[in-house]
């Protein structure tokens, strides 16, 4: 979740499988809730997972202190369970995976928030499937 851009993906119907859905673009957090749960609504989610920017060194800075309390003022929002997943080095690995694709630069910065927020809820998704 970042400043101007929250990045967002959805899972296919049986939970395996993550894709990047767009950037949502907001000024406000209100805006940014109210897209979100737009979002939610038109694809029927049931749960939502929103990125968690640890430290390295797994504690909570005031950025992650920030998207928790916008995960629960999404959660109020939309009235489903919202879930907060440890989102650090996403975007790297992000940026990569673009690159390792063959996305041209100059389209990558576009890409690369959906794209890092498949990679956030495929680690989600891996996990709960994993049964830890």
């Amino acid at each position: 979740m970042g400043e101007r851009r929250i990045g967002a993906a959805v899972s296919d119907p049986d939970g395996i499988l993550a894709m990047p859905l767009a950037a949502v673009e907001a000024r406000s957090e209100n805006e940014a809730l109210e897209r979100i749960s737009a979002l939610a609504r038109e694809h029927e989610v049931e749960r939502v997972v929103v990125g968690l920017p640890l430290s390295l060194d797994g504690s909570l800075g005031p950025q992650a202190q920030r998207v928790k309390s916008f995960a629960d003022a999404l959660a109020e929002r939309t009235e489903l369970p919202v879930v907060t997943w440890d989102e650090r080095l996403s975007t790297v690995a992000a940026g990569r995976a673009l690159a390792d694709a063959g996305v041209k630069r100059g389209k990558r910065k576009k890409r690369l928030d959906s794209t890092a927020a498949s990679l956030i809820l495929q680690g989600y998704l891996d996990r709960q499937r994993s049964g830890r």
